[in-house]
């Protein structure tokens, strides 16, 4: 037998705004879980590791968490990799699956966060991102601005210098992201916005308002990757979903050598790398993917990454928002499900959310949000510090 992986079931919670949530982190994950357990159709006794994802806890809230589906002594390893926590916890199920150490693997993500702009909660020790943000002030000046939106602000302003993109491209990146999340049950945000109303909400770090900046959040998602002999052996070929290509890349040089630009700063080398490394193992690239989940903590890092994937030549990006080549009836659909912007943005939780939508668009059961004729999808999960994980699915054949 092959070493093929498949996702089997997913799942996941309403992602909220935090303190107001029913219930804690063991509830939601416990929801979560159990969802991904019975669209698999398996029990959780068959799951034989588990890798648990979340960026603030203690350092077992992964074994408390899990232990809510089940006490069935399997090994569980707890994950923090920032923003991209969620799909590092779904690369290492990969590759105990696809390295022949089990046969069943259960990733969540899950996050109980504090209301308010991310900070630093450790000011005694050195901080994990001070190579970004001593290059980053080489270049740009300190602002007031959280730090957050402040590099991936200047991220944007970068492209606008070199490129040519203006405020109105990344607000129309926060408009699509808003108004995809209106047919998605799951999502913090369900509301509308204008245009205008994008582009009039709250300076947070020019060119970024707060409608086009992902908030705090708490939720929860899951995913369970099998071999194929476990598919076969329980006959789960017509939802199966096949992990086709992964990838996860950290820093480079060129992160921040003295070439290094803000866009640079924020990832881009380290998404492209992954993308290349994901598309070659899939054996495809960006012209054979419908849909799309990226990371759009900012809609500036949505532009980027539009380059950074290969669905726009370097300095270009901006020219698929004036084409509306992003959206539901454009070349691909980019965050169908609302994405970070609107969906929510519980930082262990988004990559196995994301995962979840794309294998429900696959599947044809993502409702009004389906995407038509979606063969093959596309999702990338960014942490800076950094690590970006890139992966490319498609329906399974038996």
């Amino acid at each position: 037998m092959s070493n093929r992986t498949f996702v089997i079931g997913v799942g996941m919670s309403k992602f909220d705004k935090p303190g107001t949530k029913e219930g804690d982190y063991p509830d939601w994950v416990l929801e979560a879980g159990t969802r991904a357990l019975q669209d698999a159709g398996i029990p959780y006794e068959r799951v034989e590791q588990a890798y648990a994802g979340y960026c603030y806890g203690d350092s077992t809230y992964g074994q408390r968490a899990i232990y809510g589906l089940g006490l069935t002594g399997i090994p569980v390893v707890n994950v923090n990799n920032n923003c991209s926590t969620g799909s590092s916890a779904l690369y290492l199920a990969r590759q105990a699956v696809k390295g022949g150490l089990a046969d069943c693997a259960l990733a969540v993500g899950f996050e109980k966060m504090e209301r308010g702009s991310l900070g630093m909660k450790y000011t005694d020790r050195t901080p994990a991102m001070d190579k970004h943000m001593t290059r980053m002030f080489e270049l740009r000046e300190m602002e007031q601005s959280p730090f957050a939106p402040q590099m991936f602000g200047n991220a944007g302003r970068d492209h606008m210098d070199r490129y040519g993109s203006t405020p109105d491209h990344y607000a129309w990146i926060g408009w699509k992201n808003h108004k995809h999340s209106v047919n998605n049950p799951y999502a913090q945000f369900q509301d509308e916005y204008t245009l205008e109303d994008i582009k009039a909400a709250k300076m947070i770090h020019e060119p970024l308002t707060k409608l086009q900046c992902s908030p705090t959040s708490d939720g929860a998602a899951a995913a369970l990757v099998a071999s194929e002999r476990f598919v076969d052996e329980h006959g789960l070929w017509e939802g199966a979903i096949e992990i086709a290509g992964q990838a996860m890349v950290t820093d480079m040089s060129s992160t921040f050598d003295e070439n290094a630009d803000c866009i640079r700063i924020v990832g881009y080398d380290m998404s492209r790398e992954a993308a290349r490394q994901a598309y070659e193992e899939a054996q495809a690239g960006p012209e054979d993917v419908q849909v799309i989940e990226l990371h759009d903590c900012f809609s500036a890092n949505e532009l980027i990454t539009y380059e950074a994937l290969g669905l726009a030549e370097e300095g270009h990006g901006h020219e698929l928002v004036d084409a509306e080549a992003t959206t539901y009836g454009g070349r691909w659909v980019v965050n169908p499900s609302g994405g970070l912007i609107s969906k929510g943005h519980p930082l262990g939780a988004t990559g196995l959310a994301q995962c979840s939508e794309l294998c429900w668009q696959l599947r044809g059961e993502a409702d009004a949000r389906q995407v038509d004729g979606a063969r093959q999808a596309l999702q990338h999960n960014i942490g800076l510090g950094g690590a970006a994980v890139v992966t490319v699915y498609r329906p399974a054949e038996g």
